[in-house]
């Protein structure tokens, strides 16, 4: 049976996404209960099971109510800042739910904090705010090292994967993409794109990791051209790919 996944807009910017099969759902991220109840009841679903990335309020706080309305499953990175109860998963750990039915691994991708994890298949990726659309979460918890490591664990994963971020960040981030690479068209061509989808209110997600590769400069720090930018913005040496992504992220935190 195929599977609809939608975005369901929360708080100013985020998106919970649901995915259904037109009886059953699964959703990610529900840092908010209220639309997501307004989503089941609007088209009949059952709620069976609710995947979190990581600890962060936006991302957890409608759980419990949630779960008080029916039993559902609940897996979730080992953290003892989750205010729920739930199973515990790690790297290389299957997540398989029978309805709807979807299989996905989960894959341990510390930076943005230290317990993230992100969950894949043969076709999508569920990965939090580790990877946004030509961007990346802010290093709240992680080091730099880490935060490289998580990002080409990604990057490593079939590129035809659609990539479901948690943020519409989108615009914001091209334009920050743009000065680090002022010569990239990929980035130029997306930014045209994305506005006509934002000035109709589409959502600029689903992105795929094949475009991502492209456009986002955190995905591309060991590359010449990023480390010269970057380089020449901090008026330093930029040379491999951990300083670069350290200095970039610096500098996207004060863009």
């Amino acid at each position: 049976m195929s599977l609809t996944i939608h975005p369901i807009p929360a708080f100013n910017d985020n998106y919970i996404w649901i995915v259904h099969d037109g009886s059953h759902a699964v959703v990610i991220d529900p840092g908010d209960a209220q639309p997501v109840k307004q989503y089941l009841q609007d088209h009949q679903l059952d709620l069976t099971t609710i995947l979190i990335t990581h600890h962060h309020y936006d991302h957890v706080d409608g759980v419990s109510e949630l779960c008080g309305l029916q039993s559902c499953d609940v897996f979730a990175p080992q953290d003892q800042r989750m205010p729920f109860a739930y199973q515990a998963v790690s790297e290389g750990d299957d997540v398989c739910i029978s309805a709807p039915k979807l299989e996905l691994k989960v894959v341990e991708t510390p930076g943005h904090t230290l317990t993230h994890i992100c969950y894949y298949d043969q076709l999508r990726l569920f990965c939090g705010d580790t990877l946004f659309s030509a961007g990346c979460g802010r290093m709240f918890e992680g080091t730099a090292e880490q935060f490289v490591s998580s990002l080409n664990k990604l990057k490593n994963l079939p590129p035809s994967l659609l990539v479901f971020c948690t943020h519409e960040y989108t615009l914001s981030n091209l334009l920050f993409a743009q000065h680090a690479e002022p010569d990239n068209t990929d980035i130029r061509a997306h930014q045209n794109t994305v506005n006509d989808w934002r000035s109709e209110d589409k959502p600029s997600l689903p992105s795929t990791l094949a475009l991502e590769l492209k456009i986002n400069p955190f995905l591309r720090t060991h590359l010449p051209d990023v480390q010269k930018n970057v380089s020449h913005h901090w008026q330093t040496v930029c040379d491999d790919e951990t300083r670069c992504f350290a200095l970039l992220r610096k500098w996207k935190d004060s863009f």
